[in-house]
């Protein structure tokens, strides 16, 4: 075909896709070729921060220097500290790689909706964060699957423009797949947002890391990303929960147990007989793999969890259900059992952060009725809780680095619905049976 005419069917295959509304993907970007800054042995690297129960937060950096001291140094002006708290740290070696020191310390109690300025270590640069609301409206950032490519920081930078309290990741942080300096950059590529505003995660299949007789499963996770378990008493890092303004997040774990004898299903029913719809109207869970996918990729491995415990998340009311592991975007009706269902919770996919593997674009079609949106695009979410019965959620697809609002409803709390009162009494008793 002579070159002018190619470029003409081009350019008619283009207008007519336009005029049709279909969106023309983007292709695929290099993983980011990131290197170690130079920095002083005792100074901060990989800063991030976590919610660390009422009123606290967990602040985690990594130093060369074994010996630097795991002191955080903070206040509400810029320089000056009014509080000094020492923390704990710790290390790992992976095969041929030796961890930095990896230091976590708690601070607080902190004001609500306030901005602090705090060091690490003593030395360094300063950073600053802000705390979360102690009432409504509170916004999520919402991304799974991040990953290190230009598409992921294509993602951090729409995140950093948007206006949140609470950054939650759905599990697959970093990628590193074995390769342990991975997580270094990954900590590196992730400090500007994550060292400013809580970072919530869960493990995906990327953080599993497991050799059989050599190394143990998500050593490398749990040792950089310590999360509130103990806080919320659970026993793993793998899962656990928190409250942020009225909101009840419930962090759930894929790749643990989760059958009806394992721990995190005792520790699951305990966490949900304990909210108080009163203080927190809102609950809202998390995990990585999907039970509600209408998309080729990765079907049917979310189905033992959902057989254990979607029971014990629809007799307990949550209100929105959010995983990854699929590389692609779909939104749910209320949905319990494989069939919409006003009581149940809406479901929502976003394993579209940006990582190296691509999209996952092969849809099942038609689609089942529950499903009211899907696309394959990278992109992240935004939760906003506006007060107790309404929420506005929206997905954001990153289109040529400019954040398209694509998909967006209004959510209306189940406690606010009726929905209690509606469902059999012997559905809701499971949450009290031993």
């Amino acid at each position: 075909m002579e070159p002018k005419l190619v470029f003409i069917v081009g350019a008619l295959l283009l207008v007519s896709a336009t005029a049709n509304g279909e969106y023309l993907r983007p292709q695929p970007r290099k993983t980011l070729n990131l290197s170690w800054n130079s920095v002083p042995s005792s100074h901060p690297q990989q800063v991030h921060i976590s919610l660390a129960g009422d009123k606290h937060m967990r602040i985690t950096w990594i130093t060369d220097d074994k010996s630097a001291p795991s002191i955080v140094e903070y206040g509400t002006a810029p320089g000056q500290y009014s509080s000094v708290v020492g923390g704990e740290s710790t290390s790992y070696s992976f095969l041929f790689y030796s961890s930095g020191q990896i230091h976590h310390t708690v601070i607080g109690p902190l004001e609500y909706d306030t901005v602090y300025f705090y060091r690490c270590g003593g030395q360094g640069p300063e950073f600053q964060f802000k705390t979360p609301p102690a009432q409504f409206p509170v916004t999520f950032a919402i991304a799974g699957d991040l990953g290190q490519t230009g598409w992921t920081q294509s993602t951090l930078d729409h995140i950093d423009k948007c206006e949140y309290d609470v950054h939650l990741l759905p599990g697959d942080l970093s990628y590193a797949d074995y390769k342990q300096h991975r997580w270094d950059t990954f900590g590196g590529l992730v400090q500007p947002l994550a060292s400013a505003r809580p970072w919530m995660v869960t493990e995906g299949n990327h953080e599993e890391e497991n050799i059989p007789l050599l190394e143990d499963a998500f050593q490398s996770y749990n040792a950089r990303w310590k999360m509130p378990f103990e806080e919320s008493g659970s026993r793993s890092n793998l899962y656990y929960s928190f409250e942020v303004a009225g909101v009840h997040v419930v962090m759930l774990g894929s790749y643990t147990d989760y059958d009806k004898y394992s721990d995190q299903y005792s520790w699951l029913k305990a966490d949900l007989l304990k909210v108080d719809r009163n203080r927190t109207p809102w609950l809202l869970v998390l995990f990585h793999v999907p039970w509600y996918n209408s998309n080729y990729a990765h079907q049917g491995e979310g189905d033992g969890m959902m057989a254990a415990m979607e029971p014990l998340l629809y007799a307990a009311d949550v209100d929105i259900v959010i995983a990854g592991h699929v590389h692609a975007y779909e939104r749910s009706k209320r949905v319990y059992n494989g069939i919409s269902d006003p009581c149940g919770p809406v479901h929502i996919t976003i394993g579209d952060g940006g990582n190296r593997e691509g999209l996952a674009h092969k849809y099942k079609n038609p689609p089942p009725e529950w499903s009211v949106f899907r696309e394959a695009s990278f992109g992240h979410g935004e939760l906003k809780i506006v007060n107790s019965t309404h929420a506005f959620w929206s997905w954001h697809r990153n289109d040529d680095d400019e954040p398209v609002r694509s998909d967006e409803v209004w959510i209306t709390s189940l406690i606010s619905s009726g929905c209690p009162a509606k469902k059999n009494y012997n559905l809701s008793k499971i949450l009290l049976e031993p």
